[in-house]
């Protein structure tokens, strides 16, 4: 048997190849959408890749399943169960094998067993492994999708935070204690195979080594320590991350069947000319580092730097607008890749940056200032000064009339922002408070990024407002 593991940092999403050696054939389970890495190791390896194990129907990135099933016929192994709104609809185009709980499939001599372990989703499932053609007759690991991660649990929350489903998130916690239960019942040596690594928004908590094992789950995972269901449930519903926006979007492609890229290339080339014209209707991303965003860049221009780009791009780009880019030709493969894992395929083209920088077009610019710069200003209340953290981070402490919305929330109400004086935005080291000084500018408010953000406030020794810190430890709370 043959065990290839695939990891996609920008997104955290782990997927694998499984190979029957003596039958020449693969499995991958839980594809991306970039298939072409699949392919080729499967070349290199000698085998041929004929089918797809998918263990639910993802929200946080574009499966590769259609895109396998259409380039290379591979049959698709998908979950039948959960409720009708959570079928997949779109394998009946492709041979298929919808499977239940207690369900097996063969891909050459490797046995595939089916367990249903809802909670994250409910349609979700697991893959029990075992190697019969290395003459075993005991599974040798778990694929868990986004059930059990290494030191965390799936968060069951997500249908009712991005899909706009009311009243799921409970009882979704109560299936997963279930689950729980039911994973705690398989033997110690079992290996764990998870679909996300440290980073992923599916879970809290996520560890950032690739896979465990059964028993160093149960022993060391906070989410496998409960017995009583009802403490499961107020733990595993508190303090998850938030939600990104685009997850519902990817919840309905993935159901729905996502459309298929084959050979499509990398945008082309758009002359400067026609630059304005695409301002008004379509989202222009700048891929500059936000340094040199800053000094200069195209009006009602969003800056999100490349490597940001994964992590950003789905929570304050608007799905239902084309898409182009202001880029380093350099920079297409990446960009490209990035945008149609999270489902934005309408890229209609690019701007060269070069280019329009030499004509002049880059004519706007905002301020980049130290906390210590930034102090007298925020303290006579003649700016206000706006907190792009996240909650948690919010929490652990914050400045001092600084009012707090979330990056990802960020453009979801602006007319609640007051545009009477100029705006500081501000994060932990300047990074996402560049983003929203970018989309803050675009809509028409005057911005200063605070660089270095809180960590080089508190550096400078400057007054920092705990107050929500201490009515946590009051409380009883550990505050360690």
């Amino acid at each position: 048997m043959l065990l290839k593991y695939f990891y996609d940092k920008a997104l955290a999403h782990a997927s694998y190849m499984v190979g029957c050696q003596r039958a020449k054939v693969a499995v991958v389970v839980d594809p991306g959408r970039d298939i072409d890495q699949y392919l080729h190791m499967a070349d290199r390896e000698g085998l041929k890749l004929i089918a797809v194990a998918e263990t639910h129907i993802h929200a946080d990135y574009v499966s590769g399943a259609r895109e396998l099933a259409d380039r290379v016929g591979a049959k698709l192994y998908v979950s039948d169960e959960g409720p009708a709104e959570w079928k997949y609809q779109f394998p009946d185009q492709y041979d298929h094998q919808l499977v239940n709980d207690g369900d097996s499939f063969m891909i050459g001599n490797i046995k595939f067993d089916v367990m249903h372990t809802p909670g994250h989703t409910p349609e979700s499932i697991s893959f029990l492994l075992t190697d019969e053609g290395g003459g075993a007759n005991k599974p040798i690991g778990i694929f868990t999708g986004d059930f059990v991660f290494v030191g965390s649990i799936g968060r069951p929350d997500l249908l009712e935070e991005a899909a706009g489903l009311a009243n799921t998130a409970e009882p979704g916690a109560r299936d997963l204690f279930q689950s729980a239960h039911k994973f705690k019942q398989l033997p110690d040596y079992l290996q764990v195979w998870p679909a996300h690594g440290a980073g992923s928004a599916c879970g809290k908590g996520l560890g950032a080594i690739p896979s465990s094992t059964v028993g160093y789950e149960k022993l060391f995972n906070p989410a496998l320590q409960f017995k009583d269901e009802e403490k499961f449930v107020q733990y595993i519903l508190s303090d998850q991350p938030e939600a990104p926006t685009y997850f519902a979007v990817m919840k309905r492609v993935n159901k729905e069947g996502p459309a298929i890229i084959g050979d499509a290339g990398l945008p082309h080339s758009l002359p400067i000319d026609d630059l304005n014209s695409t301002l008004d209707s379509a989202t222009v991303i700048d891929l500059s580092p936000s340094d040199q965003f800053a000094d200069g860049h195209v009006p009602h221009s969003l800056n999100i730097p490349l490597g940001m780009l994964a992590g950003w791009a789905g929570w304050i780009v608007d799905y239902s607008k084309p898409v182009y880019l202001i880029a380093d030709p350099s920079q297409l493969p990446e960009a490209t890749r990035v945008l149609r894992k999270i489902g934005l395929d309408d890229v209609q083209g690019y701007f060269d940056v070069t280019k329009i920088r030499k004509a002049g077009l880059a004519t706007e610019c905002y301020d980049n200032k130290k906390p210590t710069e930034l102090a007298p200003r925020i303290d006579s209340g003649e700016v206000s000064l706006i907190d792009v953290r996240t909650d948690e981070e919010w929490k652990s402490g914050h400045i001092e009339n600084a009012e707090h919305r979330f990056l990802g929330r960020l453009l979801d109400n602006l007319d609640a922002i007051a545009s009477d004086k100029p705006i500081i935005t501000q994060c932990q080291t300047g990074g996402r408070s560049a983003i929203a000084a970018s989309a803050l500018q675009a809509a028409g408010y005057k911005v200063i990024n605070m660089t270095g953000g809180f960590g080089d406030w508190l550096k400078a020794g400057l007054p920092v407002d705990q107050t929500e810190v201490a009515a946590i430890c009051d409380s009883g709370s550990s505050c360690s």
